[in-house]
């Protein structure tokens, strides 16, 4: 009877336990779908307040090439050669673009249509932006909870579903490349750290795949390739070393610059520029270190020495050997390997120096103190102790969590436009610190309520009340009654081996005599403590909502003012578009400046000299020159260049 009895309490234990999951992974679901329609209605503000138009100038050049895409075909994308930019000279679009933004859309687009959904392409590529914010807010969840657990996912994905950094570039009408990135490049740090945490070939393949999405969508995926190789070689320096370790970043590295190389912009590249060169070193390295790892669980202490020595010898010869040939490939540029604008993130005065029209664009900036402030707003003061949080106790993947941090700040106060890649990591870390805070307080509130006579702490145990720390153990009454069955059934059996056998009878899957120490506050603080990261978040979040409903969802093609009789719009820019569409040659030619290529050849349908893509600054000088000089100099140079028109844009 006692077995029956004990074989049913553990039964009924374990039901409740899978309820309880099953309605805790219900709610989690739902937050997330919730956090995702969040993340997509913030940015409609530009819809609403004005109509689904593509913002900037970039975004253009994009829903151009898509149109092209979604209209000719993936084959004659990789082989189109625009003839309507830099005239004369024209330019191989397939070759220089980084297509997944393109390739998305037009997925999007196809799939639509295929299932009689007749979107427009403009429209699909209004709301690309929107949708893929979604993804990136349940990609930081998932990126999150290998870290900190659920709480700590369910608040860093609200945060980033808000972040107006984020929003910045991921409002609806804002078709650039960091849409679709920004997704791509947390998707990839997440199973970077899954991965590390189980070690399945099967997440480091998916993490091959993620990052060559990254590739096919964003030059910044040269960020994604150096932290990870730092990440790897801080776990080794720091004796972390693991087979996990191995297996998440070894495929990475090979398979990964594989499908790199097969991006067209990319190329060779992948494996000759300077940018790539740390990941391969490390990949010798993590050799080196696991051959020593293998050879020591092999041989014995004394032959270990000796082979250690060999070992190390010919690791050292190698890796100078290694550092020799890629010294000797990056000695005949005069950049030694780096691209200007990797130079430039190295060097903050490098792009003043030499490539003065990157340094022109405002985004290229150095960011100043109240950008920060406008970009995260009060995470800012919660990122220390999340950075905390992660050092208790410290990880692989919080490890990892805290080098993304510094990094990104770096790099983010060198170039204000990665602003976008430091927000992701302020997010996380925030909601780690938040919910960890939340988990305190209403822990301290929880063991503060009234308690009966059966629940009272024995002798040896600290109340609540008189000290900040009390000893919680995880042995209840329930593990007490169980253990005298257990005791009663041992005396009633004579041998050793059923005196086993009865003990696992009933037992409790939680470990007895385990005890952790939970910090509890008094009622009063906590209760305190809670109002105010409720009014911190509420504060968040009426900047958040104040961010994306006025700073970033004006397009600049459409303008606006305020008067004393209401709001004035200007629609200037797409009317002159349509006139130069409707009432000039298809082969006239416009002179404008490059900030308005984009937008002549894709709304106006025109030829133009130059445009925003910036590779050939002899061109553009030309137009400069043109443009600053006296009428009879000017139509010389326009002469020579063919145009029949030149754009014009001034303020009164």
């Amino acid at each position: 009877m006692a077995e029956l009895e004990a074989g049913s309490i553990s039964m009924a234990a374990g039901g409740g336990g899978r309820l309880r999951n099953a309605l805790s992974g219900m709610l989690c679901a739902f937050a997330l779908l919730l956090i995702g329609v969040l993340a997509f209605s913030i940015r409609l503000f530009s819809v609403i307040k004005y109509e689904s138009v593509i913002h900037e100038f970039d975004p253009y050049f994009n829903y151009r090439v898509t149109q092209f895409l979604s209209k000719s075909g993936i084959y004659e994308f990789w082989n189109w050669f625009d003839d309507r930019t830099w005239y004369p000279l024209g330019r191989v679009i397939g070759g220089t673009v980084y297509p997944g933004l393109t390739l998305t859309a037009g997925t999007i687009w196809w799939l639509l249509n295929s299932l009689n959904i007749p979107l427009s392409v403009e429209t699909v590529c209004v709301f690309t932006a929107p949708i893929f914010s979604a993804n990136a807010s349940w990609a930081t969840y998932l990126l999150t909870k290998e870290a900190k657990g659920h709480g700590a996912g369910l608040m860093a994905a609200t945060i980033l579903a808000m972040v107006p950094s984020y929003i910045s570039r991921s409002v609806a009408g804002s078709y650039d490349n960091e849409a679709v990135a920004i997704f791509a490049l947390i998707f990839t740090f997440y199973l970077y750290v899954k991965t590390l945490n189980t070690g399945s070939l099967f997440y480091a393949t998916l993490n091959a795949l993620s990052y060559f999405y990254m590739v096919c969508s964003w030059g910044g995926y040269t960020f994604i390739i150096n932290l990870i190789p730092m990440h790897v070689l801080l776990c080794i320096v720091t004796g972390r070393y693991s087979s996990r370790l191995y297996v998440a970043y070894a495929p990475l590295v090979v398979l990964g610059t594989l499908l790199a190389a097969l991006v067209p912009v990319v190329g060779f590249n992948a494996v000759l520029t300077s940018e790539h060169f740390a990941s391969f070193l490390v990949f010798i390295i993590l050799h080196v270190v696991a051959l020593v790892y293998y050879i020591k669980g092999l041989l014995t202490p004394r032959l270990f020495k000796v082979a250690m020595t060999f070992v190390l010898t010919v690791g050292l010869a190698l890796c100078l050997a290694v550092v020799a040939i890629l010294a000797a490939l990056v000695a005949s540029s005069p950049t030694k390997g780096w691209s200007g604008r990797s130079l430039s993130l190295l060097d903050p005065t490098y792009a003043s120096k030499y490539i003065p029209i990157i340094a022109s664009v405002s985004e290229h900036q150095p960011p100043t103190w109240p950008s920060y402030f406008m970009a995260i707003n009060v995470l800012a003061f919660l990122v220390p102790a999340g950075i905390i949080s992660c050092f208790l106790p410290l990880s692989d993947a919080s490890s990892f969590l805290v080098l993304y941090l510094v990094t990104s700040v770096y790099f983010s106060g060198v170039m204000v436009r990665l602003m976008l890649v430091l927000a992701p990591a302020v997010c996380i870390l925030s909601g780690i610190a938040l919910s960890e805070a939340f988990n305190v307080l209403t822990r301290s509130m929880k063991f503060q309520r009234p308690i009966s006579d059966d629940t009272l702490p024995t002798a040896g145990d600290s109340t609540p009340g008189s000290s900040s720390t009390a000893t919680i153990t995880t042995s209840t009454k329930n593990a007490n009654i169980k253990k005298e069955k257990m005791g009663t059934i041992s005396k009633e059996r004579s041998s050793k081996k059923s005196r086993k056998e009865t003990e696992l009878v009933g037992s409790s899957p939680v470990r007895p005599e385990k005890e952790e120490k939970l910090c509890v506050l008094p009622s009063e603080a906590s209760a305190m403590g809670i109002l105010f990261l409720i009014m911190l978040c509420g504060l968040y979040v009426i900047h958040c909502v104040w961010a994306a409903a006025e700073a970033y969802s004006a397009p600049s093609i459409v303008l606006t003012s305020r008067s004393h009789d209401g709001l004035h719009v200007y629609d200037d820019f797409r009317e002159s578009y349509a006139w130069l569409r409707h009432n000039t040659e298809v082969d006239d030619k416009v002179a404008s400046w490059w900030d308005y290529g984009y937008q002549t050849t894709a709304m106006a349908n025109r030829t133009v000299i130059v445009d925003n893509n910036t590779w050939n600054n002899t061109h553009i000088a030309t137009v400069g020159t043109a443009m600053s000089s006296p009428e009879k100099g000017a139509w010389e140079i326009f002469n020579s260049l063919d145009v029949k028109y030149v754009l014009v844009v001034f303020g009164g």
